[in-house]
């Protein structure tokens, strides 16, 4: 059972990649350099706030604008365990999901999770816990195959461990 915990980070409507990864920073493709900018944008003490283990929640379209890894990547490698929101940007969604950043569905939970709110996330289930509100909201659980990719640490991972197993 994969169960994630952490502190939850609240963001809006609409978090282009932009601003997940300003574009001044792209000249990397350093995980640890852009995990020190992750988020920048939109709250400059970002990086230092955050614990491995802390879950990001935003709102509707998260994800939006230009079809950049750097984004979920830059999420990531910060340490952030998983992000929750009404909505993603569906490139952005496979572009999580190929380098295993598990992203959940949950309108009702992006809209009850305040920031700061403990949370714990089981992936198998979908099921989301707002441990400081004692409430329960629910995702729509990854396909296994899926579940195997996020892991695997991501979908090169995966395809590894599968052309291993063959050899």
């Amino acid at each position: 059972m994969t169960l994630l915990h952490g502190k939850a980070w609240k963001f809006g409507d609409d978090v282009d990649t932009d601003v997940i990864i300003p574009a001044r920073y792209l000249s990397t493709s350093d995980p640890e350099e852009l995990a020190k900018h992750c988020m920048e944008d939109a709250d400059p003490q970002f990086f230092s706030k955050i614990h491995p283990g802390d879950i990001m929640v935003a709102r509707k379209n998260f994800g939006c604008g230009s079809s950049r890894e750097h984004a979920p990547l830059a999420i990531k490698s910060a340490g952030i365990s998983c992000v929750i929101a009404d909505s993603f940007a569906r490139i952005f969604y496979r572009n999580a999901i190929n380098i295993g950043l598990p992203i959940l569905e949950s309108p009702e939970a992006a809209e009850a999770i305040s920031e700061g709110d403990m949370v714990t996330v089981d992936l198998e289930k979908g099921l989301i816990k707002n441990e400081t509100k004692g409430e329960k909201y629910y995702s729509a659980p990854f396909p296994e195959f899926m579940q195997e990719i996020i892991s695997a640490g991501g979908l090169i991972n995966y395809v590894k461990e599968r052309l291993s197993e063959k050899s």
